[in-house]
């Protein structure tokens, strides 16, 4: 079964308008399913990573609902079938 990733739709324009794309064989770590999402979404990933390879600060990713923060972050196993939400903090007022 596919691992999903879920694009919200500040960063849709990077993943060709799409809301979620599909990873075909993408247990392991989360780090291994993001990998996978570069090669089919490249422009995400300068937006989601600093160029030390660290999730920017901005950016929430869960795994199947839970913060990768609290649990083992890029080292988070991620399942078959899994769900992996990405999602950029949104601020103002």
């Amino acid at each position: 079964m596919p691992v999903t990733v879920i694009i919200p739709g500040a960063l849709r324009d990077l993943a060709g308008q799409r809301s979620d794309v599909s990873l075909p064989d993408s247990t392991g770590s989360l780090s291994d399913a993001l990998a996978r999402l570069w090669k089919e979404c490249p422009a995400l990933r300068d937006r989601v990573m600093t160029e030390t390879g660290e999730v920017r600060p901005h950016i929430n990713i869960f795994v199947d609902g839970e913060g990768i923060r609290d649990r083992s972050g890029l080292r988070t196993p991620v399942r078959d079938g899994a769900e992996i939400c990405i999602l950029p903090a949104v601020s103002g007022g």
